[in-house]
């Protein structure tokens, strides 16, 4: 059975040394000291690695199971769902008035990564319930917040997201769920729902589902979409339940991967619902829980490419596979391990400077919605917007990829299900489609986040890459040439392609669009590549400082140069194909294909 050990040690560098959280502006950032979030990261690193990854197998075997009704979730899953809920984890960064503990969601967000390596499908309960909680925090009445938040903070009651339906994924506009307005100010809810995650199971006593609906008479298409809260049992103004609503399970969705996770066809038959936010702004409240979502599902694809990783290392350790082509490493053995070979080790650095890079990007994304939330900052919530895209499709597209090297280092044991690598990719697939797709992530960021505000926000991306460059050169003439050039070359690669889009995407769209998948790679890679800068630069002032842990600053350093030497010129390649337009993307007839 594959482990898990927590990655504290090189959060708290990433914390630390490189973000330095503790100086940072925002409100409430003065509080995370190192020896506070250390605390924090090493409790939920020994319930990560000691109760919820065992589960992970278990839960992938298992799977749920559909039975007059109920769902139940597999062995085990209901002792540690009370376990986290118990230790408060479920509500570490929502507010006290609900029962949180109004942590800064950087430090929920370091967590999650824990809790996502060790057991994605059993994270997806409380995390998904997280998001729903948001949008209620966002856009719901006072009287809302006060019915449904506190139990939804401890998760006593978990909650959902309901957009897909069998006909219409993407373009909610095609949805047919209705709503009709009844006399009390509710609407009955009618109408399927696919693809919910968590939709049924039996870890709670409630779930609050939150569901997108059209009211009778409204606009057309997307206009006309609403955001309904739609309990599975009705709440009585004592805050204790009442009646079963008008909401079943159809079935369980049979799936490649997180099978411990209960994924829903939901029936609608008149259900009574309420509604959150405007007539109308249904998509508006509904992307509160999306953004938050996809920086989420984005550090699911980062974490599944982590827990691989580490099984991976361990495995090219243990495994006697031929010997070194420069002589024998281990001549007291009847073989050499497989890290001796060259193509094990491209293949390791490949997934440990992605992981630690991505996981840099992640906890900084994570401090720009700090600074927008806590510190009402629009630069940064500008800045988070255009990134949001790149975090999600960069992170879940590499982080599969990831898990695809990781098990190839097994060979064939990795294609055997008792080996447990198989389970990574599987799970891994999910992050990649779910919460918007990775193409449809790459339409949004070409086609809507370059230009908003007029292109502010990308031009302040490029200008703090610039001015990150400018202010370090001439300081090391090693540094300069192992980490600023190569991130000053990408990002001129990336501001070319920019140009290619202002100067051809006009007269022709198809110019624009068919390199925004491009386009997204290399910008994630460009955003790596800045963070591995920053982290070099951590671990260059710490040796000239003199620690005493020089091993791991020195491995950062050397893993940080791989990437830049190996990862990141990626972007030429990029550019090139973005540059040849959109004729042979557009060339064939569609009876052609």
């Amino acid at each position: 059975m594959p482990s898990y050990t927590a990655p504290t040690k090189d959060m708290q560098f990433v914390l630390h040394d490189v973000l330095k959280i503790n100086e940072a502006a925002t409100p409430g950032y003065d509080e995370l000291e190192r020896d506070f979030t250390g605390a924090i990261l090493e409790e939920a690193g020994k319930l990560t690695s000691d109760v919820l990854a065992p589960l992970n197998a278990v839960g992938d075997t298992e799977g749920c199971r559909l039975e007059n009704g109920v769902v139940y979730t597999p062995k085990g899953f209901k002792e540690a769902f009370d376990q986290v809920r118990n230790g408060g984890w479920t509500g570490l960064d929502m507010p006290e008035q609900y029962g949180g503990q109004n942590m800064p969601y950087v430090l929920g967000a370091a967590v999650g990564e824990l809790f996502s390596s060790s057991n994605q499908a059993f994270t997806m309960y409380h995390g998904l319930t997280h998001g729903a909680a948001s949008a209620i925090l966002a856009h719901g009445t006072d009287a809302q917040k006060d019915m449904y938040l506190p139990n939804m903070v401890s998760c006593e009651w978990t909650g959902t997201m309901n957009l897909t339906e069998p006909h219409c994924g993407t373009d909610l506009g095609l949805m047919r769920t209705k709503a009709a307005p009844q006399s009390d100010g509710s609407y009955k809810i009618t109408g399927q729902k696919i693809f919910i995650s968590s939709g049924e199971h039996d870890m709670a006593d409630n779930i609050i589902h939150l569901v997108l609906g059209k009211i009778e008479g409204g606009p057309e298409g997307i206009k006309g979409v609403s955001l309904f809260i739609v309990p599975k049992f009705a709440v009585n103004e004592d805050g204790s339940l009442g009646a079963r609503n008008e909401v079943t399970v159809g079935s369980i969705e049979e799936k490649m991967g997180i099978h411990g996770n209960s994924t829903c066809v939901m029936n609608y038959d008149g259900a009574t619902g309420y509604l959150l936010g405007e007539e109308h702004k249904g998509m508006r409240a509904m992307f509160t829980m999306m953004n938050e979502a996809r920086l989420g599902v984005g550090q699911q694809g980062l974490a599944q490419a982590e827990v691989a990783y580490q099984n991976a290392v361990i495995y090219a350790n243990d495994r006697l596979q031929g010997r070194a082509v420069t002589g024998a490493e281990f001549p007291d053995k009847p073989a050499d391990p497989l890290i001796v070979h060259p193509d094990i080790r491209r293949s390791l650095l490949d997934q440990k400077s992605f992981v630690e890079g991505g996981r840099a990007f992640i906890l900084w994304g994570a401090m720009l919605i700090d600074a927008a939330h806590r510190g009402k900052d629009k630069d940064a919530d500008g800045l988070v917007s255009l990134l949001t895209p790149v975090i999600k499709g960069f992170l879940t597209d590499k982080g599969y990829d990831m898990t695809v090297k990781a098990q190839q280092v097994y060979g064939g044991h990795g294609y055997i299900e008792e080996w447990g690598m198989s389970q990574f990719t599987r799970d891994a697939r999910i992050a990649m489609i779910y919460e918007g797709a990775n193409g449809v992530q790459a339409l949004d960021l070409v086609g809507r986040k370059l230009a908003q505000d007029g292109g502010k926000h990308v031009m302040a991306f490029f200008d703090l890459v610039k001015s990150f460059v400018k202010d370090k050169a001439g300081q090391d003439a090693e540094f300069d040439a192992s980490f600023l050039e190569p991130l000053k070359a990408a990002s001129k690669d990336l501001q070319a392609a920019g140009m290619y889009f202002m100067q051809n995407g006009m007269k022709n769209p198809n110019n624009a669009l068919s390199g925004s998948n491009d386009f997204m790679h290399m910008f994630g890679h460009v955003c790596l590549g800045l963070m591995w800068a920053k982290m070099g630069l951590a671990a260059k002032e710490a040796l000239a400082g003199g620690t005493t842990d020089t091993a791991f600053f020195e491995t950062k350093l050397a893993t940080g140069r791989y990437y830049m030497a190996r990862q990141l010129p990626a972007t030429s390649l990029h550019l090139t194909r973005i540059q040849s337009g959109a004729d042979t993307v557009m060339a064939l007839d569609a009876a052609n294909f």
